[in-house]
């Protein structure tokens, strides 16, 4: 076309040419420019789309040490793609440690950023970033003081402003779009539980950064619905504490299209729902309980449906002369467990629907567990010569809600405890506990007498909370004799005992997988699956993956040679997690708080997860003390995780990076993809 255009351009021009040759002398010539060629500008290059895996793997890339033990001084970690740093809670330095990720296989420490200027004596919980701008969550030197949040600027740690927030600010999060910051302030209560500050979330509008603007959706609009939550299964159970009291924001997750958030409330094993546009609390979620006593879960298995299929778990920790042999993951009958998640995130399954994970962890209150007043003064043999009726311990000096079951249903009751470690909230409410034999007949319970239910190979090792589980009625104990005969509500707490029909355990020792369409509800959970996969003959630890995992099953995070030490207290705990993308699959990363090490899970569908891989970098697990030779032990107690993806990686692979509050180191894992 455009040759034929050309062709009779020249045509026409050389006709009016013809026609004007008579007044060539009286008209200036001019000079005929060709017309230019019309280029079509060349479409934008797609952009490459990430291949989908079949199965990813993570190795070791790189770790930062910080070189301090048992001091929180790698948390909470965070990712600036366009300066290529990461930002690091060292939490009881006040200080968010700032690394050079350019090279992320050596990793080098740039600065650290205090905020003591803000709050003396601060505390850093947490960080986020988004588009350059560093949001850091601060808590006051007393932690029931009102909190902060900062705002830096990445490129050159510059402070842009800050405001006040609640108490104990302990995670935040950008939402999407960069222009609101939610912040979950826990408002745990001090030490004696005299002073119990509000939970509450702040919502900062950080559209003007130089200026930002605080709402707050607290939780004041439930102080008269208590008894209404107590029966949705919501946990309120402070001492003398209103509802907004009470409950503790722990984490929050932030829907794709910025418009509702989600609030772990840990203790109470709730989920708050929050409107961001008007900053409201819209609803509070039970999360229901986790029947230990299952024997064939509806959930199907990742690793063996015909050997892994309950709810089990391993319960005791054999007071420290656990074998390999002793190792007994099954059901209990009686046993309930609580979610209470600590992490959560929301991401988009294959469904496009929106759903949260959890990372079941388990938390209880345990204020004044230092304080000798508050489990009694007087040693048992010494409470009748002093004419003492009752153990004299003081409840205004704390709150401790855990208990191993052998103390908790001894046929002599409470105060042959008194003066070690008895709560005194509990003595204030009964004398003694039985288990009810109708339940527990299974292990040796009968009328009055626990049996061997209280023996360090069944249930007596386990920690459990004492404030659930008794008979009610209308919300008062029914009371027991010693010997195991009804009372009613009108006994006598001095004297008389309560019944346990259920003992419920903290944390799920697992993940879960919440539908939020309507309310939130359970669409998945992994039951038994990471205690049984830590017992498996696949499971390997270190780097290398040449350590059988069961020869340390159940391990505690600060000590060495301690299979089986977390057995009887929560297990494993999962505590953070994030979700990552990788082509058109969605990735779980799961920290193990004490056992240490991630597991990585396909989540794409949200009923029917995929087991991926577990990588554990502890290298030393037989040396009583870790922080003796604390370079060579690796990294111990995962805290915070952050996936960084392809094309924000440094060196263009998919990163996992996690903070080891214990061993206080940072590492890098590559995320392979096979």
């Amino acid at each position: 076309m455009k040759f034929k255009i050309s062709v009779l351009l020249t045509a026409l021009l050389s006709v009016g040419m013809v026609g004007c040759e008579d007044d060539q002398d009286i008209l200036p010539k001019e000079e005929v420019q060709p017309k230019p060629e019309v280029v079509e500008p060349k479409p934008e290059p797609k952009p490459e789309v990430e291949a989908t895996p079949e199965h990813i793997q993570l190795s070791l890339l790189g770790r930062y040490e910080a070189g301090a033990f048992g001091v929180s001084a790698a948390e909470i970690p965070a990712y600036d793609p366009a300066t290529k740093r990461a930002f690091i809670v060292n939490a009881k330095a006040g200080a968010l440690d700032v690394l050079d990720l350019s090279n992320p296989a050596q990793p080098v420490l740039l600065k650290s950023l205090t905020v003591t200027d803000i709050a003396a004596g601060a505390t850093v919980n947490s960080v986020s970033i988004r588009q350059g701008i560093i949001a850091i969550a601060i808590e006051a030197g007393k932690k029931t003081d009102t909190g902060f949040v900062a705002f830096y600027q990445a490129s050159d740690l510059s402070r842009l402003s800050y405001v006040p927030v609640g108490a104990l600010p302990d995670m935040l999060t950008f939402s999407p779009d960069g222009q609101t910051v939610l912040v979950a302030n826990e408002g745990e209560p001090s030490d004696d539980y005299q002073i119990d500050p509000e939970g509450s979330i702040s919502v900062i509008n950080v559209s003007d950064i130089l200026k930002p603007t605080v709402k707050t959706a607290d939780f004041k609009a439930f102080n008269n619905q208590k008894e209404a939550l107590l029966a949705k299964g919501v946990r309120i159970y402070g001492p003398n504490a209103s509802v907004a009291q009470d409950l503790e924001p722990e984490y929050i997750a932030v829907s794709s299209d910025g418009k509702t958030a989600w609030a772990s409330l840990q203790e109470n094993n709730a989920i708050a729902v929050i409107d961001i546009a008007t900053a409201t609390v819209t609803s509070i979620e039970a999360l229901g309980l986790k029947d230990h006593g299952l024997t064939d879960s509806s959930f199907k298995s990742m690793l063996d449906s015909s050997k892994n299929s309950s709810n089990g778990l391993d319960v005791s920790d054999f007071d420290g002369k656990k074998t390999v042999q002793d190792i007994l993951i099954k059901a209990w009958s009686g046993l309930k467990g609580m979610y209470q998640p600590d992490s959560i995130a929301a991401y988009t399954a294959a469904d496009n629907k929106t759903y949260l994970v959890s990372a079941n962890e388990g938390d209880s209150r345990a204020w004044g567990e230092t304080t000798v007043e508050y489990f009694g003064l007087t040693k048992p043999k010494d409470l009748e010569k002093n004419k003492l009726k009752r153990c004299d311990n003081d409840n205004s000096k704390g709150f401790v809600e855990e208990w191993r079951v052998k103390h908790l249903v001894h046929k002599d009751g409470f105060d042959r405890r008194c003066a070690d470690d008895l709560p005194a909230h509990l003595r204030d409410l009964a004398a003694g506990a039985h288990l009810n034999p109708t339940v527990f007949s299974y292990c040796g319970a009968s009328k009055g007498d626990a049996g061997d239910c209280r023996d360090d190979k069944q249930l007596g090792r386990l920690k459990v909370t004492w404030t659930q589980g008794y008979q009610t009625e209308n919300g008062k104990p029914v009371y027991y004799s010693k010997a195991g005969d009804k009372i009613g509500v009108n006994g006598n707490p001095l004297t008389d005992y309560l019944m346990y029909d259920a003992l419920y355990v903290l944390g799920g020792r697992s993940f879960s997988i919440w539908d939020t369409q309507n309310q939130v509800k359970i669409a998945y959970d992994s039951g038994d699956f990471i205690e049984q996969y830590l017992n498996s003959d696949q499971c390997k630890l270190g780097k290398t993956r040449n350590i059988p995992c069961k020869n340390w099953f159940n391990s505690n995070h600060e000590k060495g040679n301690t299979l089986g030490g977390r057995s009887s207290n929560k297990g494993p705990e999962p505590e953070g997690l994030t979700i990552g993308k990788i082509g058109n699959k969605q990735f779980l990363f799961l920290g193990l708080e004490r056992m240490g090490g991630v597991m990585v899970f396909d989540v794409t569908q949200p009923k029917q997860p995929i087991f991926q891989d577990y990588l554990n970098t502890r290298e030393i697990w037989d040396e009583a003390d870790p922080s003796k030779n604390l370079s060579a032990h690796g990294d111990l107690g995962p805290e915070g995780l952050i996936f960084i993806a392809a094309k924000d990686s440094p060196n263009g692979k998919p990163l996992l990076v996690v903070g080891n509050e214990v061993s206080g180191s940072t590492a890098i894992y590559q995320v392979n993809t096979q």
